[in-house]
């Protein structure tokens, strides 16, 4: 049962970077937009991300959960190490949800209407941005038990080059995939156009920033080259992520949005799996001791149990009316 409660960890976290990402991504996509184009993108947006925006922190709830249940040593070290970057994250995310709410539903329209897009805007960066640093700082060892000082135990544990780099190519990859996701959501010519060009300005820019990353990993000595090409597996994944790259860049010439929504996410898929499969099943890597193991550091055994039972039975009562909800506002979106 450890491997299927294992199995609903990995995929609540892909699906909150794909779902969750593309969310962000809205607001990453109109701090980018000219003053021209704002109110066009917004509506836009709008349109493709207003009827479900709140259902995709439930991944991230999900994850969650099963950490704190599962995995309690994992828990308690990260939400201790990592509280400052982690409050910042769960601020950004009330700060979003707020804003958006009062941005869209409000019945007054007046100046306040300034501070809720700028809330909005500013939100969906700071969180993707802080959600990639406590994932680099998970992985880059710096978290250290034995620190002696304030700073040593909290503030650099997470505020380092990779963590940070790794936190704008989250960013990056957030306005890539609402940049994809939207242009299936376009009722213009004009907006089809203005979305298939920020899909490819989001795209180059996330190679940037990868290249960011790797530059960071070698100036703090993260075998993050080994991670990505030291095991069939992670090559594998990582050719066939720039294969689809190309595919990509075809596909958005051609317009063909459903493909390109598929190659998108699956590029995102394969980069985690390549990211973590060289270190599984360890999920936290310390600073001068050995890492913390999904399988060393898992629960009692009648907790996994009942856990792994809970997630399969609450799949088949939640996923379906998810699945149904997607399609209803999919086939409203297109009338």
């Amino acid at each position: 049962m450890i491997y299927v409660v294992m199995a609903y960890l990995w995929a609540s976290v892909l699906l909150y970077v794909l779902m969750g990402g593309a969310d962000f991504g809205a607001g990453v996509l109109e701090f980018l937009s000219t003053s021209k184009s704002k109110d066009s993108t917004r509506k836009v947006m709008y349109r493709a991300i207003g009827p479900i925006w709140e259902a995709n922190h439930m991944w991230l709830i999900i994850a969650i959960v099963i950490l704190f249940v599962g995995f309690p040593v994992i828990y308690t070290t990260m939400s201790v190490y990592l509280h400052i970057p982690l409050t910042i994250m769960l601020l950004g995310i009330i700060a979003r949800g707020t804003a958006f709410t009062f941005r869209n539903y409000d019945a007054v329209k007046d100046k306040m209407q300034v501070v809720y897009s700028k809330t909005f805007m500013y939100s969906s960066i700071i969180t993707p941005l802080f959600l990639g640093i406590i994932a680099g700082s998970a992985v880059s060892g710096r978290i250290d038990p034995g620190a002696a000082n304030f700073l040593d135990a909290y503030i650099f544990s997470w505020l380092a080059p990779f963590p940070v780099a790794v936190g704008i190519f989250t960013v990056t990859i957030c306005g890539f995939l609402a940049a994809i996701f939207i242009i299936g959501e376009t009722r213009s010519e004009e907006d089809t156009k203005r979305f298939v060009t920020k899909s490819k300005h989001m795209s180059i820019a996330a190679l940037a920033a990868a290249a960011l990353v790797f530059i960071a990993a070698r100036v703090e000595d993260i075998p993050l080259e080994h991670w990505l090409f030291g095991n069939p597996v992670s090559i594998i994944c990582v050719i066939l992520a720039i294969i689809s790259l190309v595919w990509m860049w075809a596909s958005l010439f051609t317009r063909q949005t459903k493909l390109i929504r598929v190659i998108a996410g699956a590029q995102v898929s394969l980069l985690l799996v390549a990211i973590t499969y060289e270190h599984y099943p360890v999920l936290v890597n310390l600073k001068n001791t050995e890492g913390l193991s999904l399988l060393a550091q898992q629960g009692a055994e009648k907790t996994i149990r009942a856990l792994g039972i809970a997630l399969l039975a609450g799949s088949v009562l939640i996923l379906p009316s998810l699945f149904y909800l997607l399609y209803s506002f999919s086939n409203r979106a297109e009338e």
